[in-house]
């Protein structure tokens, strides 16, 4: 264990120091004393702040700009794909776009007689970014009364000019998929294709695809209400100013994601998938979660980082101890195929609850204050309420020992939302609540589809054509 530094100064010594000269120190006045450790105190407080990393906390690996990158062990396996890879290497196709014959020049042969017997070819992939612009013209009959009869167009050709389905479902790919900015968009259209789209336009394409994803929206939210285990996350975004969330509720298969001003309860009701759930819900042990009527699985991917910190920077041996454990029983049960038996089970449920007996000795509950003046609920160090959670709430975080469909960690929720992080970082915010909700529905969409093997640019050509997916029927 590493003790806390900073510019190679050892913080904990020095701070031991002063402590033990205080201790020392009879002629100081109690005020100052208090002063002294008060001081002791904030400096320790935010110096852990700057301790903080990905690897003990949910910061993110890109917020430790010095972090010490580990070489991967070298193997013994040659580069590039392995024997059975299904690799994506360029091959021929059958069918070629465009043919090019080319002949050889039989001026540079030497005399003689030749005959044909047949041809090497060599293939080049390009690709042809161009406008297509489709003129419909409808015919006109007159008869002998001077009536005029007319082909009707084609099903929503209804304006002189207008822009066609397969613009439209590009757009909102570029920008609801690719997270591309409407500026940026609009100077891809203009640029490689030279077509004017306006603000506007690209704003009412991502309407009318929002509109149209509607039934697809709760079609998904009735499946995940249906789902044996389901995956919960939320995460803050900016909606003009104003700080909100994204809730993300999704298992393999599905995923939904609703944009709201608050964070717990009011949320969920209003999203209307955790109220109707009946199954396991993954999470990070957010406390609005317990406050509906299904199973628990709590992240332990959340727990081992917790446990990082509270042994590298509080010193809690039972934390490394336990971090090693949990460790150990996922190491198990994906050795095990995906779940324990009964009695292995019960040996490291054992083990676990010895361990948390030990950590109470370690680290014991803080003493109820004297001072009556004081009201409320005694302040508990992160190490000690990290504990009451792994006591408190043993069977959620072992469920994953003995139920194959419960995973060690959250991390399927977490991957569902984190490109809503890369949004907020390209885009800033969302400029209405309505842009929010459009993201929410399209891209959730979009993630459905990818995880049932579809392209989102097939998928938002759907939309467009008014279908739902194979697999939404």
């Amino acid at each position: 264990m590493e003790p806390l530094k900073t510019d190679a100064i050892d913080v904990d010594a020095a701070i031991g120091n002063v402590k033990q000269l205080l201790k020392e120190e009879p002629d100081l006045s109690p005020a100052l004393k208090s002063a002294l450790e008060v001081l002791l105190l904030l400096i320790s407080v935010l110096l852990g702040r700057v301790t903080l990393n990905s690897k003990n906390s949910s910061k993110p690996p890109s917020s430790d700009p010095n972090r010490k990158k580990t070489s991967r062990e070298k193997s013994d396996k040659p580069s590039g794909g392995q024997t059975g890879h299904n690799g994506t290497t360029l091959k021929k196709i059958p069918d070629p776009n465009e043919i090019e014959v080319i002949r050889v020049d039989r001026r540079t042969l030497p005399e003689g007689r030749y005959r044909e017997v047949g041809f090497k070819t060599r293939q080049v992939f390009d690709i042809d970014i161009s406008r297509l612009v489709i003129e419909y013209r409808a015919q006109i009959l007159e008869d002998n009364q001077g009536k005029h009869f007319v082909a009707p167009f084609p099903k929503g050709v209804t304006k002189a000019v207008q822009y066609g389905d397969r613009l439209k479902a590009h757009a909102v790919y570029l920008s609801q998929y690719q997270l591309l900015p409407y500026k940026r968009v609009q100077e891809y259209f203009a640029a490689q294709l030279q077509i004017p789209v306006s603000e506007g336009s690209l704003y009412n394409f991502n309407m009318q695809a929002f509109e149209q994803l509607a039934d697809f929206e709760q079609l998904s939210k009735d499946q995940l209400v249906q789902a044996q285990v389901a995956h919960a996350d939320e995460t803050g975004i900016n909606i003009n100013g104003k700080r909100c969330w994204l809730h993300c509720t999704s298992n393999g298969a599905w995923t939904h994601y609703f944009a709201h001003e608050k964070r717990g309860t009011d949320a969920f009701d209003e999203a209307g998938i955790l109220p109707r759930f009946k199954g396991i819900l993954c999470h990070d042990h957010w406390k609005p979660y317990f406050r509906y009527d299904f199973v628990h699985a709590l992240c332990n991917a959340h727990h081992l980082r917790e446990l990082t910190y509270a042994w590298e920077q509080d010193k809690q041996v039972w934390a490394r101890d336990m971090e090693e454990l949990l460790k150990e029983i996922n190491c198990s049960v994906d050795n095990a195929g995906g779940a324990l038996g009964h009695d292995e089970a019960e040996k490291y449920r054992k083990r676990y609850r010895t361990l948390l007996k030990e950590a109470e000795i370690e680290c014991p509950p803080p003493e109820k204050l004297a001072l009556k003046a004081k009201r409320g609920r005694v302040k508990r160090s992160k190490a000690r309420n990290l504990l009451e959670r792994l006591i408190n709430h043993e069977a959620d975080v072992l469920r994953f020992m003995e139920n194959q469909l419960v995973p060690f960690t959250n991390n399927q929720g977490e991957n569902d939302i984190r490109m809503t992080k890369v949004q907020q970082k390209i885009s800033g915010c969302f400029r209405s609540q309505d842009g929010a909700k459009i993201f929410c529905r399209i891209r959730g969409y979009l993630s459905t589809c990818r995880k049932h093997g579809m392209s989102s640019a097939q998928a938002m050509m759907l939309v467009f054509e008014g279908k739902l997916p194979d697999f939404a029927q």
